[in-house]
This record gives C-alpha cells, sequence and structure tokens, in this order.
C-alpha cells in the first residue's frame, strides 16, 4: 500500500479497557515499523452529567473491572473509588483535559492520559471532576489557571467533537479501536490485550499487501 500510513488508536482516559491496553499498547508502539506514524484520537464515551451514577450501572462497571482484572494478567483497579466517589457517568470533562494539556505541550498529552487513568483506577480519585483534572494538570508542570479556562473553552469542546466524528467516521465506536491508515482507506487492526505480536502481523500484512 502506498500514501500516508500510520496507526490510529481511538481511545477515552476513563475507559477501563484502554487501561488494561495500555501495557500491550506501548510494546506496540515500540515495535511499530519506523515508517509507520502514531497517533490518537478521542473516543469520548460519554457526556457531561452532573447526575449520579445509577446503581445498576456501578455494578456493572465493577463487574468489567473484574473481568478485565482476570483477563489482562496484572492490571489492577482500587475498587475504593465506589465507596469513596460520587461516579457519575461523564468522561468529556476528562478527554477535554488530555486536548488542553496537548495544546500547552504536545508532550504532555501521554502523561496527562496516565495521569487521569491512574488518578482513577489506582488512586480512587474522580477524573469527571474538574477540580481532579486541574490538579493533575499542575502536577505535570501546567499552570492551573490557564488549564482550568482551556478545558471549558470552546475551542476545546469543538476540537473534541471533531475527534469524536473522526472516529465514529473511519468505524470505531468502541474503545479501545486500532485503525491503520493507509491513504484514504482505513482498515481494523483487531485489538489484542496482552500480545502485540498478532496486531503486529496485522499491521505487516497491510502495509505491504
Amino acid at each position: 500500500m502506498t500514501g500516508h500510513q500510520q496507526l490510529i488508536y481511538i481511545h477515552d482516559p476513563m475507559c477501563s479497557w484502554c487501561w488494561g491496553f495500555s501495557p500491550t499498547l506501548s510494546q506496540l508502539q515500540d515495535r511499530l515499523p519506523e515508517q509507520l506514524g502514531f497517533t490518537r484520537l478521542l473516543g469520548g464515551l460519554a457526556p457531561d452529567n452532573d447526575q449520579p451514577m445509577p446503581m445498576a450501572l456501578q455494578s456493572k462497571l465493577q463487574d468489567t473491572w473484574h473481568r478485565i482484572q482476570s483477563r489482562i494478567p496484572g492490571t489492577q483497579f482500587n475498587f475504593d473509588f465506589w465507596r469513596d466517589c460520587k461516579p457519575r457517568r461523564s468522561t468529556w470533562p476528562a478527554c477535554r483535559a488530555v486536548i488542553a494539556a496537548r495544546a500547552s505541550d504536545p508532550a504532555l498529552e501521554l502523561p496527562m492520559i496516565t495521569a487521569i487513568q491512574h488518578a482513577y483506577y489506582r488512586e480512587a480519585r474522580n477524573p469527571s471532576d474538574p477540580g481532579t483534572l486541574a490538579t493533575l494538570a499542575t502536577g505535570l508542570g501546567l499552570d492551573g489557571k490557564e488549564f482550568a479556562n482551556r478545558l471549558d473553552a470552546a475551542h476545546t469542546r469543538d476540537i473534541l467533537e471533531e475527534e469524536i466524528r473522526q472516529a465514529r467516521r473511519i468505524g470505531a465506536d468502541s474503545f479501545p479501536s486500532l485503525r491503520l491508515q493507509t491513504g484514504d482507506s482505513f482498515w481494523p487492526v483487531p485489538v489484542d490485550y496482552t500480545d502485540p505480536e498478532p496486531m503486529l502481523d496485522t499491521i505487516h500484512a497491510l502495509i505491504n499487501d
């Protein structure tokens, strides 16, 4: 295949399967062909929402966490979150935090994603809360006031909406997802949560087709 080639990772920083996938994704990135670009798109799991998460959904997500722990060795969750925080089904603020950090410094995109994941899954803090996100941003060396302004800016919201549209256009409506772009074509790369090898095989086959 010819033309522009890149691997696109579609994710949400508050997607628990994305958290489980992150070590294998890192291994995959380290072994990608040199000519292949890599970029992330925010898929935006759940819009802004101030309402408490229904108990049925809380139970379902806790079951998901247990399932991920059993399926992906080494993945850990801090279940104190469900006791100590007030869960809301709202991931767009965390997505905007990634955009705000990236706008300040592109090198901070991954550190912000990682900080959100660690706060949520290991430290039982709630990244649906702007205060939590601001604390994480200052921990990365960002100016707290500037970050807060950028977090809710119309421009930041527009970028998120456009990334969500892009993700849908290339057929990524579950997370994590991988698409190999070759020119104007986008090819699914099935996610393997524990082994980069099958994904690399698919990528090499598509590139060399």
